[in-house]
């Protein structure tokens, strides 16, 4: 029988008993029908999982006690931030999804000239949560237990301002230097525009503002393809998919 792995945010530590609710306890529950002694796994993203056995359920809740902590899974040694020009519906989501099953270890949402949603207030709100859902989605089913961390969304602009301890590298078609050819290790921020690109006016700034600017082959790769390639080859070359 497969055994199933959620997210929680509770505490867990061996010997416990937690209570889930909410939407972990109806997916468990409801969804996949665990029943009283079975066994599934938790993580809250202290990066550890954690084995425990259900010992009761109600009508939209779920008792577990917590039985094992297992070793923690080892993260990569880059420590990749991918900072990505906010883009409409699904493509933001696959960008969070397949970056968080290849190793990223958070986002940066961006504003950009040529950025086609537009958000504030409770509707960003709604959308930040909607996000950060997606990554703990995907850790759920790539077996991550640290949950990458989806920041709050802001302009290029005030982006390029921020310090940095690790090189910032941002795609452009055509760029004289390939990703390949840069030595990263470390922390590394990946710049991705939105569905149009960057201007040149935005380029001029992210260069002038020491952001390298490198190019992944001879195509024009999707905003949503863009940011899950370059962090592959990152993750190939410097990272852990070479493992």
């Amino acid at each position: 029988m497969r055994t199933h792995r959620v997210y929680t945010d509770l505490a867990l530590a061996p010997g416990e008993t937690i209570t889930l609710q909410g939407k972990s306890a109806h997916y468990l529950g409801r969804v996949l029908r665990v029943a009283t002694g079975q066994t599934v796994v938790l993580f809250n993203g202290d990066g550890r999982d954690y084995v425990c056995e259900v010992s009761g359920a109600g009508k939209n809740e779920l008792a577990l006690d917590v039985m094992t902590r297992l070793p923690a899974r080892p993260e990569s040694p880059l420590n990749i931030t991918v900072v990505q020009a906010v883009s409409r519906g699904e493509r933001m989501d696959q960008t969070l999804q397949k970056c968080t099953e290849l190793g990223a270890a958070a986002f940066q949402p961006l504003w950009s000239e040529r950025v086609e949603v537009r958000l504030k207030g409770e509707k960003l709100e709604k959308r930040q949560r909607h996000w950060q859902g997606v990554v703990i989605s995907a850790c759920e089913q790539s077996g991550r237990a640290r949950v990458p961390e989806v920041r709050p969304a802001m302009a290029l602009s005030d982006w390029v301002l921020k310090p940095s301890s690790g090189i910032r590298l941002v795609l452009a078609p055509g760029a004289e230097q390939g990703l390949a050819a840069v030595a990263v290790e470390g922390a590394v921020a990946l710049l991705v525009g939105p569905e149009g690109g960057f201007s040149e006016a935005e380029l001029g700034l992210v260069s002038s503002s020491g952001v390298h600017v490198v190019g992944l082959g001879p195509r024009i790769l999707r905003t949503e393809t863009a940011a899950p390639a370059a962090v592959a080859v990152l993750q190939a070359l410097r990272g852990d998919l070479g493992n």
